[in-house]
């Protein structure tokens, strides 16, 4: 078969196998959308508060953010998505005080958790979360560190 021929099937394949990782994907964030609304974190420090907040963008992008307060004042702010990058999905992480996201690929993801790693990064490397009704159980872990954050659903914020 001459090269003119093949040039075409080849592309038609891959068309076929991009349309195929995108469906995967829908599928994979489909997954996720129980992290849409309110989660007010209950394991905090003494005298600081905490919640992650959730927004579906698109079918295959949600946005977050994770706050920290002292009283009224804010004093952590961390910036969260899902997104596809290529034929991958990311949970990206950017820090009140840095500009670069750090990038953790999801690795596993069921009905009720999923999780992302970065063996590059320096602490963490990976990311867990896992529900139980309106309660979630966020693990951050590497190097043989570990902490936990807890949180439950804030019933009073409209999921949308």
């Amino acid at each position: 078969m001459s090269t003119k021929k093949l040039l075409p099937i080849i592309f038609l394949l891959f068309i076929a196998y991009l349309s195929n990782a995108q469906e995967s994907n829908k599928q994979k964030f489909k997954k996720l959308e129980w992290l849409v609304g309110k989660w007010t974190r209950t394991n905090a420090k003494a005298g600081q508060s905490g919640y992650e907040i959730w927004d579906k963008i698109s079918e295959l992008k949600l946005k977050g953010k994770g706050i920290t307060m002292k009283g009224k004042a804010v004093i952590f702010i961390e910036n969260l998505e899902f997104i596809v990058k290529g034929n991958d999905i990311f949970y990206t992480v950017v820090l009140s005080d840095d500009k670069k996201p750090v990038y953790f690929k999801l690795t596993s993801v069921e009905d009720n958790g999923f999780t992302c790693e970065n063996p590059e990064h320096d602490f963490p490397k990976k990311i867990s979360y896992s529900r139980s009704g309106n309660n979630v159980k966020a693990v951050i872990s590497g190097d043989g560190k570990s902490f936990d954050y807890i949180f439950v659903r804030n019933v009073n914020v409209r999921k949308k």
